[in-house]
């Protein structure tokens, strides 16, 4: 974010000012002129932006650009001489003829936006967006999809370099290579990832006549055109543009004859392109009528047909839009869609949204920090555990390290160089958990096959499946669990058929799982079974003298993530660290210590107590250190910290209950009943 000063509230000061309040990393601080009434002044003070006569008191180390439209060269040197070093002064001149420039063009964007009128073409309703430049790299072509994924209106582009509105392009590579460059991913200016393809535009004799990028957002499926104004100036470059395309198009005419077809049409439906040019819109429907010439008698666009087509009867998807000109109907677009390649894309689609985060194991025993008696058995536990390949069960509250020493156990086995994949019982959907960790098997009647979609188990196979809050299990999956801990083998979903698998099993939970057990909810056999390696991570509250080589090592690591210097706490600060107890464990300490470290002053290599209590929620005294109150119980103390934490967790979590009951390590049945027993009202 650039913090920006504007001193001059005149006409010019005024144009800037209205440019830069639309940019989202432009931040005005403030627009300053000795006369209240000037134009700027006003829209600033509409714009609730702060104003003022004096520029003083603005120049903070945070300003980063100032822009002196006073054309008065002793503003300009005072504000020279005033300004912090590393803040850049556009002199009057330049800011000027920078307001100059932005009026002649609102011109010439008005000028232009006739000519846009003849050229709008069939691809300004597909979903992909699409930009053409000329010989010279100037654009020629730039779709509404295009515009609203780069964020810039089509009036403002057209005619411009294209390394102007697209800084990042490798466009004018592809004009001068003549070679494409297909599926490679770009970040763009407002961070929206896209997939793109470039080509080069031939004309009939084979010379370039300029090049075409099509690119798209990462979950977006290829929709079709709906508009197009004067299909014969542009059908030169429509038909390089089409020949580009990989997704089979055909257009007609406004009789519903053929007219354009491209090789991927071809392919899809069998049919030469002789076949298909000059024939009825319906030559090459095998099942189903023609879309073509009900989009022509409509006007109007139809999308998610489900037909047949061609010599080969290939199932497809069609959408078709009307091309309309000045009003009048001059014909029709289609995109068709082979619903195999859907069918694929649905599929990967589905693995990159999975909810279930796989992680390599990157954390050994010497990760584990503390030298406590408690901590030492448990790690001694672990240490033990990692020497054979029986299921463990780690016990402990939310925020004690039960995914770490899990970590460690795995790091410290024979399987440490394979996968170590981590599973959130309660983040996953009890309907779809099943699935999840053993597996789909369908049988394909039309294709007398079986179709099977890989489960978790054998996903991890030869290394790890970390079950975190286990107690979240649905009872049927608990069962299958133990029979796989029984008998090494896996029955996929749908499946009769045993799967023998290899796989270390560790588990966690924060429940008490002997009450769950007893009220029903808890495999019996499961729970003996996961109990014969239980190892029980003690709190931090029960393991203080830990807490200042716990502070050392989450320092070193807060400041590789945060890119600061804190390397020394305290006294003060660290007596209260040990004097508070912690009802979130390590996880609360690393986020105290995290949000402390922001506090700080730039530069400083000292954490304060002052910057820990900053972090503390209103509802914690920031002046007492924390002591227990009088008259109160311990069930009413750890009611209040429960409470407490809910409402730090809910207010970081913007209210969001999923977020928050991931973040607690709780199920959300089990959130909505802490948020009635609390009268929690979120």
């Amino acid at each position: 974010m650039q913090n920006i000063l504007i001193v001059g509230a005149g006409t010019g000061g005024s144009i800037i000012l209205d440019l830069l309040q639309n940019l989202e990393f432009m931040n005005v601080k403030a627009i300053i002129d000795v006369d209240e009434n000037a134009p700027g002044i006003i829209h600033a003070k509409s714009l609730g932006i702060a104003y003022g006569t004096e520029w003083e008191s603005y120049l903070t180390t945070d300003l980063h650009i100032i822009f002196d439209v006073t054309d008065d060269e002793t503003v300009f040197a005072a504000l020279l001489q005033a300004k912090p070093a590393q803040t850049v002064l556009v002199p009057g001149s330049v800011a000027n003829l920078f307001a100059r420039l932005l009026q002649e063009n609102d011109v010439y964007i008005k000028r232009i936006r006739g000519e846009m009128h003849k050229q709008r073409m069939v691809f300004d309703s597909i979903e992909e967006g699409m930009i053409g430049i000329n010989e010279a790299g100037r654009i020629n072509f730039f779709n509404r999809s295009a515009s609203k994924m780069i964020g810039v209106p089509i009036k403002e582009v057209v005619g411009k370099p294209i390394s102007k509105v697209v800084p990042s392009t490798r466009l004018l590579s592809v004009l001068n290579s003549g070679k494409s460059e297909l599926n490679k991913e770009l970040v763009l200016g407002n961070g929206l990832k896209i997939v793109t393809s470039r080509y080069p535009l031939l004309d009939y004799k084979g010379r370039k006549v300029g090049a075409f990028a099509v690119f798209k957002d990462i979950t977006e499926v290829v929709a079709l055109a709906e508009e197009i104004t004067d299909l014969e100036k542009v059908k030169t470059m429509l038909e390089a543009i089409i020949y580009s395309s990989n997704d089979a198009i055909s257009v007609v005419d406004e009789e519903g004859n053929g007219i354009i077809v491209n090789p991927a049409y071809t392919r899809i439906t069998g049919l030469s392109e002789e076949q298909i040019i000059g024939q009825p819109a319906s030559a090459d429907i095998n099942e189903g009528e023609s879309i073509h010439m009900k989009v022509l008698k409509t006007r109007k666009p139809v999308r998610g047909v489900h037909m047949r087509v061609g010599e080969n009867n290939r199932e497809v998807i069609v959408n078709v839009a009307p091309i309309i000109v000045d009003g009048h109907i001059k014909g029709s677009v289609g995109v068709i869609h082979d619903k195999t390649e859907m069918r694929n894309l649905m599929k990967e689609l589905d693995q990159a949204r999975t909810i279930i985060r796989k992680l390599e194991s990157t954390y050994t025993f010497d990760d584990i920090i503390g030298r406590s008696s408690d901590i030492e058995i448990s790690i001694e536990q672990a240490k033990l555990a990692a020497k054979s390949n029986l299921a463990v069960l780690l016990r402990g509250e939310t925020g004690t390290g039960k995914e770490l020493f899990a970590h460690a156990i795995h790091s410290g086995g024979e399987r440490k160089l394979k996968k170590f994949i981590r599973v959130n019982c309660a983040a996953i959907h009890p309907i779809t958990l099943e699935e999840e960790l053993f597996g789909v098997e369908k049988g394909d009647v039309e294709n007398d096959v079986s179709v099977l979609e890989q489960g978790l188990f054998e996903e991890a196979e030869n290394g790890t499946l970390f079950l975190d809050e286990i107690s979240e299990l649905p009872l049927a999956v608990q069962r299958k669990l133990l029979h796989y801990l029984q008998s090494g083998t896996i029955y996929r979903v749908g499946s009769e058929r045993p799967l023998k698998l290899s796989v270390r099993v560790i588990t966690a939970t924060s429940k008490n799982l002997e009450k769950a057990m007893h009220d029903g909810f808890f495999n019996e056999e499961l729970y003996y079974a996961l109990n014969r390696i239980s190892i029980q991570i003690v709190p931090l509250r029960l393991r203080k003298e830990d807490i200042p080589s716990i502070v050392e090592h989450l320092l070193v690591k807060l400041n590789q993530e945060f890119g600061m210097k804190v390397e020394v706490i305290t006294t003060e600060a660290q007596k209260w660290l040990q004097q508070y107890d912690w009802p979130g464990n390590v996880r609360e300490l690393e986020n105290i210590l995290s949000r402390a470290m922001i506090f700080t002053e730039p530069g400083e290599t000292t954490l304060e107590l002052k910057d820990i209590k900053k972090t503390l929620s209103s509802s914690e005294s920031k002046d007492e250190d924390p002591f227990l109150p009088e008259k109160s119980t311990l069930g009413s103390i750890m009611d209040e910290y429960e409470k407490t934490i809910l409402e730090t967790a809910l207010r970081e979590n913007a209210g969001n209950k999923s977020l928050t009951a991931n973040r607690l390590g709780i199920s959300l049945r089990s959130l909505y009943y802490k948020l009635e027993k609390f009268s929690l009202d979120y």
